[in-house]
């Protein structure tokens, strides 16, 4: 029989639709594939491409905007919001709009086109995360900015329009609902409590075990309770900390090995499914350090979203986290 579950964070109730079970073989699982491409603007070598670098990691002291590089950032070519201009908020009776200010940035995370994050090495997912960490804490300094988002999308499925693994970052003037719901729910729970709520589901899920997938000494990666999609991980620092971009660096470390190890797990368990990477991070301005915590979460393409969830705003996931939980920790490498 289907179970409905309410996600202790946000109050969003999830089916668990145990009648249409699935396990990895029952998906139509496309992998994906990351075919050549000479006129790809992300390649070492075509630096001129882009525009011009905010933030490069080079080897041998090669100078910026030419090859020679590990890791750059750059702004994106056809951004969904600029940094030029002034915020101007105005309205017309019931509605409510402002001028499009914000920050849109690429993470370019390997120089070769062929390599997807999964293949990396843990010190070339760290970079990564250091990177947007160094982004993030520049961006911060602009008051007109809060909230930034860094993301993921691996595969056209996912939303990708380039091969080349790339990760994106977006400033913004405003707190979107989403995150905004997170936040409100982890402060009730602490108003009500007096702790973080993802500090207590990190104490339950590792005392329990069932939806337990890796850990290590600063990072534990779980299948969450109410799940929105089948296999959806996430990785939480075992350390309380509101905001990603203020973690210690041993923490990106950890979190680079793990989230390494999370994603060829998926990569071995699903095929190479095309997936949406996303770091939670608390918004910009608020005084939230006692009850938010960051977090990443990983959610593997495996089934639509369509009129039933657009309706009602549940989701209705065929795979139960402690099945999927089970599954990922067998497949370890």
């Amino acid at each position: 029989m289907s179970e409905l579950r309410k996600d202790p964070v946000t109050g969003r109730w999830v089916i668990i639709s145990t009648e249409r079970r699935k396990r990895p073989t029952d998906f139509h699982l496309e992998p994906v594939q990351i075919a050549p491409d000479p006129s790809c603007p992300f390649c070492e070598g075509h630096e001129s491409m882009t525009p011009t670098e905010l933030l490069a990691i080079r080897r041998d002291g090669s100078k910026p905007n030419t090859p020679g590089w590990d890791l750059r950032v750059v702004p994106n070519q056809f951004p969904v919001l600029r940094v030029e201009g002034t915020l101007d908020r105005q309205g017309e009776g019931l509605f409510d709009k402002m001028n499009g200010i914000g920050a849109h940035e690429v993470i370019i995370e390997s120089p070769r086109h062929l390599n997807m994050l999964a293949d990396m090495s843990d010190e070339a997912i760290e970079r990564v995360l250091w990177a947007a960490r160094e982004r993030m804490q520049d961006l911060r300094q602009d008051r007109r900015f809060r909230y930034i988002i860094v993301f993921k999308n691996h595969g056209s499925a996912a939303g990708s329009s380039l091969d080349h693994s790339h990760s994106q970052l977006i400033a913004l003037p405003i707190v979107p609902r989403e995150v905004h719901d997170e936040v409100e729910g982890a402060k009730a729970h602490f108003d009500a409590k007096e702790r973080c709520v993802f500090c207590d589901i990190l104490r339950q899920e590792t005392r329990d075990g069932q939806r337990l997938i890796a850990e290590n000494g600063d990072i534990v990666a779980i299948a969450p309770y109410a799940p929105r999609f089948p296999f959806e991980t996430w990785l939480l620092p075992r350390r309380h900390e509101a905001h990603f971009e203020n973690a210690p660096r041993h923490e990106y470390a950890s979190l680079a090995r793990l989230m390494g190890d999370i994603l060829r797990r998926i990569n071995k368990t699903l095929g190479a499914p095309p997936y949406n990477l996303l770091i939670h991070t608390a918004p910009l301005g608020e005084p939230a350090d006692e009850y938010f915590h960051w977090h990443v979460e990983i959610m593997p393409k495996l089934t639509k979203v369509a009129g039933f969830e657009w309706a009602t705003g549940f989701y209705v996931n065929p795979t139960s986290p402690e099945e999927a939980a089970q599954v990922l920790r067998d497949a370890r490498g």
